[in-house]
């Protein structure tokens, strides 16, 4: 009997506690981070690629970066095999650019792609090794990025 009571009790203080009246509205959703929108445009661009046959690795760089101060990463490539190593930026950045240095240290002859924001360099690796890749822009604020690389 007395169990009885304590559920009763219980179930009706849950229903005054839920009947205070309507719920209140929800608040807009916040902007989505800048490294959000970074990357999906960057999903964007490596979308196409993915067409082609190339895998996107399972990995997204993000930093910052300054005109003057270029930004890089160290990659291990294999002989034979295709990349595209792609950056996303703000679209107000006209310049990004990126560049690839080979085993030697010496820039690499690459297919580019770029517009506002983007930048895309596309290499097959002449040799197994490491390769560094830059991420840069020449004009503009610094900047966050957003930096992913694809294979085939």
């Amino acid at each position: 009997m007395r169990i009885a009571r304590i559920i009763m009790l219980c179930m009706a203080a849950t229903a005054v506690a839920f009947a205070e009246g309507p719920s209140p509205t929800p608040s807009p959703s916040p902007e989505p981070l800048p490294s959000a929108t970074l990357r999906a445009r960057l999903s964007d661009l490596t979308g196409a690629l993915s067409n082609e046959g190339f895998k996107s690795r399972d990995r997204v760089w993000s930093g910052k970066v300054k005109p003057g101060q270029p930004q890089r990463l160290a990659v291990n490539l294999f002989r034979g095999n295709q990349y595209w190593f792609c950056a996303a930026m703000d679209p107000e950045i006209e310049s990004p650019r990126v560049t690839v240095f080979g085993p030697d240290g010496k820039a690499i002859e690459a297919a580019r792609h770029s517009e506002p924001g983007l930048a895309a360099a596309g290499v097959t690796a002449e040799a197994t090794g490491q390769y560094f890749i830059e991420v840069e822009t020449s004009s503009g604020p610094a900047t966050e990025f957003c930096f992913v690389y694809l294979f085939k």
